[in-house]
C-alpha cells in the first residue's frame, strides 16, 4: 500500500491532503494556486511516493454534475495523464462548509481560515475515501 493524495479543486486555489503509507490517517498538506496545479501535483506525487489520487467532485445537493464538476473531472484527467496514477472522483458535497465550521469551532481566525480551509476540506475528502475503502 502507498499514500493517497486528495485534491479539493477550485478556480483560484487547490487544497491538498495526504495519507500515511498505510492509509490510516488523512493530513491537510497544502493550498496551491489553481494555475499550474497539475505540474505541482505531479511533482508532489513523485516526491511523496503517492500511489493513488482522489479528486473532490462538487455536485449539487441533488447529486447532479454542473460546470464545477466537469472542471474537477478534467483536472482529474490531467493529473492522471501527468502522473500515470489512478485518479478517483469522490463526492465532496459540504466539505468546504464543514471544514470552515470545524475551523471556526476550533477558534481559528478568519485570516488563517482563508488560507487553510481548502486543505482541511481535502483532508475531509480523503478521510471519507479511506473510511469507505476500509469497509
Amino acid at each position: 500500500m502507498g499514500r493517497v493524495l486528495a485534491v479539493d479543486p477550485g478556480t483560484v486555489r487547490v487544497g491538498l491532503a495526504i495519507s500515511d503509507p498505510l492509509r490510516i490517517t488523512a493530513q491537510p498538506l497544502d493550498v496551491i494556486p489553481a494555475q499550474g496545479a497539475v505540474q505541482h501535483i505531479a511533482e508532489l506525487c513523485r516526491e511523496m511516493e503517492v500511489e493513488e489520487v482522489v479528486v473532490g467532485l462538487p455536485v449539487t445537493e441533488k447529486g447532479e454534475e454542473g460546470e464545477p464538476a466537469r472542471s474537477a473531472r478534467l483536472l482529474g484527467d490531467e493529473i492522471a495523464a501527468a502522473t500515470g496514477l489512478p485518479v478517483t472522483a469522490v463526492d465532496e458535497r459540504y466539505t468546504s462548509r464543514l471544514a470552515e465550521t470545524a475551523m471556526i469551532d476550533g477558534g481559528v481566525r478568519r485570516r488563517q481560515r482563508r488560507g487553510s480551509v481548502d486543505k482541511v476540506a481535502a483532508a475531509m475528502i480523503l478521510r471519507s475515501f479511506l473510511d469507505r475503502r476500509s469497509r
